[in-house]
């Protein structure tokens, strides 16, 4: 989720969706802030500055309203990733303003260096952790750091549950990088190994991994019994943000875990689609059940789940 001047009713039509699950969870890219300053040209934005024009001192900086916060818990958020290349954007002031709305509207979050988000569903706790590719936030990159955090989060009885900002971007990235443990790059940036880290995390503990780096939808894929979605897309943005063709495709991925032991027991992906100005839609075409079908049987092949035409996830 990312962009400027939102309209109040951006995510109206997906609501009821998010409002029913039990625990509902979102990449949240960029600061909530309203203050004054300068961006700052942070990693993420530099990275992103102005493709193909050498010597350019302007880079891409995101952040929303102090009031879209509201939005997030309207329309049923409970728990977002600060944890990605634009949550710095205004710097620390930025940081600091996010932190303090979502605080206060009870909204949970994770993505500074060592931090877990606890909640609990159903009198079940529950953990997310978020990472990204940036060393003061959790690190994916650092994977004995990364594998003891979601350790101590199992070991605690906790279901646990990673989201990470990795893997390459744009219309290009639709594809994992083969052999799984070689890394992938933004222009300059190392964006980590997208394969490897999940399997490491669910080998480390983890029940679910959930990617959003690359702004595109990937793959899904089962490993020990657990569900790993590679990106879901850029789900709600709003000017600004190209949302044209495979860009503007994205989906809500709902998913069943036994409360026994966090093992996947089915799920089912809601397709979802932004136009221009933006803003996510539901996609009655299907278009991302379609992609993620197409794309889990390239690149996963038969250990990826099964994918029904309306969407459901089933392991056979």
């Amino acid at each position: 989720m990312a962009g400027t001047n939102y309209p109040a009713d951006l995510m109206t039509d997906v609501a009821p969706l998010l409002r029913a699950a039990d625990l509902a969870f979102g990449n949240l890219e960029g600061p909530l802030y309203d203050g004054a300053g300068a961006p700052h040209c942070t990693p993420g934005g530099i990275a992103e500055r102005n493709r193909g024009r050498p010597g350019a001192t302007t880079c891409w900086s995101f952040r929303m309203p102090v009031r879209f916060g509201a939005e997030l818990k309207s329309a049923g958020f409970d728990v977002v990733s600060l944890a990605n290349n634009h949550i710095d954007d205004f710097g620390a002031a930025g940081r600091a303003s996010t932190l303090a709305e979502l605080d206060r509207l009870g909204i949970a979050s994770s993505g500074p260096r060592g931090t877990v988000a606890h909640l609990r569903v159903h009198d079940r706790g529950v953990d997310v952790i978020a990472f990204a590719t940036y060393p003061e936030l959790n690190n994916l990159l650092d994977l004995d750091a990364a594998r003891a955090l979601v350790a101590a989060s199992a070991a605690s009885g906790a279901i646990t549950l990673v989201s990470f900002h990795g893997g390459r971007e744009g219309r290009d990235a639709v594809h994992l990088e083969r052999p799984p443990e070689r890394h992938e790059t933004f222009w300059t940036e190392d964006r980590g190994a997208p394969p490897a880290f999940a399997r490491a995390m669910i080998d480390a503990g983890a029940d679910l991994v959930v990617g959003h780096g690359p702004h595109v939808v990937r793959a899904l894929e089962l490993y020990r019994g657990r569900l790993i979605a590679y990106s879901l897309g850029t789900f709600a943005s709003y000017r600004g943000i190209d949302v044209g063709d495979v860009l503007g495709v994205t989906l809500i991925l709902e998913v069943t875990l036994a409360a026994a032991d966090g093992a996947f027991r089915g799920g089912r992906i809601r397709a979802v689609r932004q136009r221009p100005p933006g803003g996510p839609h539901l996609d009655g075409d299907g278009a991302a059940i379609r992609a993620v079908r197409e794309l889990t049987a390239a690149d996963i092949g038969a250990a990826g789940p099964r994918i029904a035409d309306d969407g459901a996830l089933t392991t056979e």
